[in-house]
């Protein structure tokens, strides 16, 4: 009765929720109750409903099973410690189900629910666990006043010269970000793309992007569900959505599909479709394919800005791809494996050169092609109306 108190309470002054969820779960045989089962209880359906209304933060240090499970998993982020254990169901229901017997500690530790996206942010210890809380739920506050710019002349040095080479992306976000306002959502899932809240000059943003250090940027299905629930968490607060595309597209193949991937692909096209908030988009490199349409809400004319650094390219798929699949033939007619691959070379950089963000930016399917130190000042536009 008192956690519905707590959630009604929540539900009417509109105030965010914070859930310590450490407990094993319901009590069988509690005499204190006067129903058979506690089926009809209100608590998950008032968590629920609050879902997408206030923000909701669930903090686990140590065993969290079943009901208690089930709360922490209705919230938007689970913030763990590095002894909790989470799981539908502790050691005496698996037992009892004649699933085995285990230890509460082989049960959902932290280290694998980090990485399967249940766990978006580990701590070190509860009071950890407490200072994290406080700051996610700071992004859904409003405007700060104490802010440092970076050098915006960093942004210019993100990306390497050899267009094949990977890089972190972490030094593009701090480079049009305030200093030190990033806060990385589950960093250790979907590992192709970087979800992150982030303030420029003092205001809140959602930010993505891919990372060419996994699959070369390419998004595959744990990055898409993790974009999707991404944009969904922000376009409940009404936070605006910075893109910084570097993707080669989609994750394609047989070992793709067998991970749903034309659902959980698609998926984000119906999520980006749906967004209102404001959405603006940087190619810092590759932009190719559904993937990068994925990364523009749909569309590249769907942001208020689809911009490009100078390292931008664009095409309708990887440039490789392209050339093989439109010059089979003639790739085909020549006998000599070396003279077929330096046809194949010139090909691909012939490709290159007509999908440059200079030449793209012709055809209008961008709107510019921006100095890298100008990108926070584009950012700052999304607030304009």
């Amino acid at each position: 009765a008192k956690t519905d108190r707590v959630f009604d309470l929540a539900a009417r002054k509109r105030l965010p929720v914070v859930l310590f969820a450490e407990g094993g779960g319901g009590r069988p045989g509690d005499t204190d109750l006067g129903n058979v089962a506690g089926l009809d209880v209100p608590t998950f359906r008032a968590l629920g409903a609050l879902s997408g209304q206030v923000p909701l933060v669930s903090i686990v240090s140590g065993r969290c099973f079943a009901g208690n499970a089930a709360l922490a998993g209705t919230c938007d982020v689970i913030i763990a410690t590095p002894d909790a254990n989470i799981g539908m169901g502790g050691p005496a229901m698996i037992e009892g189900g004649g699933l085995g017997v285990y230890r509460p500690e082989d049960i959902g530790p932290t280290d694998v629910h980090r990485r399967n996206g249940v766990v978006s942010l580990v701590a070190r210890d509860e009071p950890h666990a407490v200072a994290l809380a406080k700051r996610y739920l700071s992004y859904f506050q409003g405007s700060v006043d104490d802010w440092e710019a970076p050098d915006p002349r960093l942004a210019r040095h993100v990306v390497p010269e050899n267009r094949l080479w990977a890089y972190d992306v972490h030094r593009a976000i701090e480079s049009v970000v305030d200093v030190g306002s990033a806060l990385e959502l589950r960093p250790d899932y979907g590992v192709g793309v970087v979800t992150a809240l982030a303030r420029v000059e003092g205001v809140a943003y959602g930010l993505l992007a891919n990372s060419s250090h996994h699959l070369g940027g390419a998004i595959d299905a744990e990055a898409a569900d993790k974009v999707a629930d991404f944009l969904i968490l922000c376009e409940s607060f009404g936070l605006p959505v910075i893109s910084l595309c570097d993707t080669p597209g989609f994750m394609v193949g047989p070992d793709a599909e067998k991970e749903a991937a034309v659902r959980r692909f698609s998926r984000l096209f119906v999520v980006g479709a749906r967004l209102t908030v404001p959405l603006g988009m940087i190619i810092v490199r590759k932009g190719y394919g559904l993937g990068a349409m994925a990364m523009a809400g749909g569309s590249f004319h769907a942001p208020e800005f689809t911009v490009a650094w100078p390292t931008g390219e664009i095409g309708g798929m990887g440039l490789e791809g392209a050339v093989r699949l439109g010059f089979s033939k003639e790739l085909a007619a020549v006998t000599d494996p070396i003279e077929r691959q330096q046809l194949f070379d010139r090909l691909v950089e012939a490709a290159y050169q007509h999908g440059k963000a200079l030449t793209s930016a012709t055809t209008f399917e961008l709107d510019d092609v921006i100095d890298p130190a100008d990108s926070r000042a584009w950012i700052r536009r999304l607030l304009r109306r």
